[in-house]
């Protein structure tokens, strides 16, 4: 069980403001519940917070360490030029600086974004239909995503006018042919939007086993049914308490 004592970093709790500590905090918990999940991408991939203030700075993961080790004071502290704001042995991702920094720009609720390459995700992105209305889960957010096309690695700085344009104002995106992106206003409602639609996706990659021709599409007066009991979004509020409490038992030391 990893609970990030192995990485021997000083606690930041008390060293910076209640705000940025608790962004911290929640933000670390959503990169363990990512890795228990069975989401994570070994080092790869990213989840940023933002850090509540005038400065749009941002919290973005230390390069290298796995998701169940990340703490609250291990984070890394930039600004939107990708400038380290804090003495920290680590240095950030570069892809993840560019995709994270065009949301955090862009979205001025979008305190909390997760970028994803699960299997089920990136299979999904790989088919040209996109997410279908085959399930509930499905139905639940897909009104709610918006497509990007591949132009490769993430690296190239233009690339983020282009992404925040077909965003628009959704609040999940399916990059494809690479992964899945969401935001929210706080850390439970992202990730309880991402959690759906990996549902969505792993469902459908099921689904589809079977043959495009044998799968049941939801009937449109249902899909517009769901459309309107859910067009408030999903909410993470309710699940997010008990989601720490079994961090709490399972992969403790997050909030170090």
């Amino acid at each position: 069980m990893a609970d990030g004592s192995a990485l021997n970093i000083a606690s930041l709790k008390g060293r910076v403001s209640e705000a940025e500590w608790k962004a911290r905090v929640e933000l670390a918990a959503l990169y363990r519940l990512v890795a228990m999940f069975g989401w994570d991408d070994l080092v790869d991939t990213h989840i940023s917070a933002r850090i509540p203030g005038p400065e749009h700075h941002f919290l973005l993961n230390p390069y290298g360490l796995f998701w169940d080790e990340i703490t609250a004071s291990s984070l890394v502290r930039i600004d939107v030029d990708g400038n380290i704001l804090q003495e920290t042995p680590y240095f950030v991702n570069s892809a993840g600086f560019t995709i994270h920094s065009a949301v955090h720009m862009a979205v001025e609720d979008a305190n909390y974004v997760m970028h994803l390459h699960s299997e089920y995700g990136v299979a999904v992105s790989a088919q040209t239909e996109g997410l279908m209305p085959l399930s509930q889960f499905a139905l639940t957010v897909i009104n709610k995503i918006a497509y990007h096309d591949y132009e490769g690695i993430a690296l190239n700085l233009d690339e983020r006018e282009r992404l925040v344009a077909d965003l628009g104002d959704k609040p999940l995106m399916i990059l494809r042919n690479h992964g899945t992106l969401g935001l929210g206003a706080t850390a439970g409602d992202c990730f309880r939007a991402m959690y759906t639609l990996e549902q969505a996706c792993k469902v459908q990659i099921h689904a589809l086993a079977a043959g495009r021709d044998r799968v049941l599409i939801a009937p449109s007066a249902a899909q517009e049914v769901v459309r309107e009991q859910t067009r408030r979004g999903v909410g993470g509020a309710l699940p997010w308490p008990g989601l720490l409490r079994r961090l709490d038992r399972l992969s403790p030391g997050y909030d170090a």
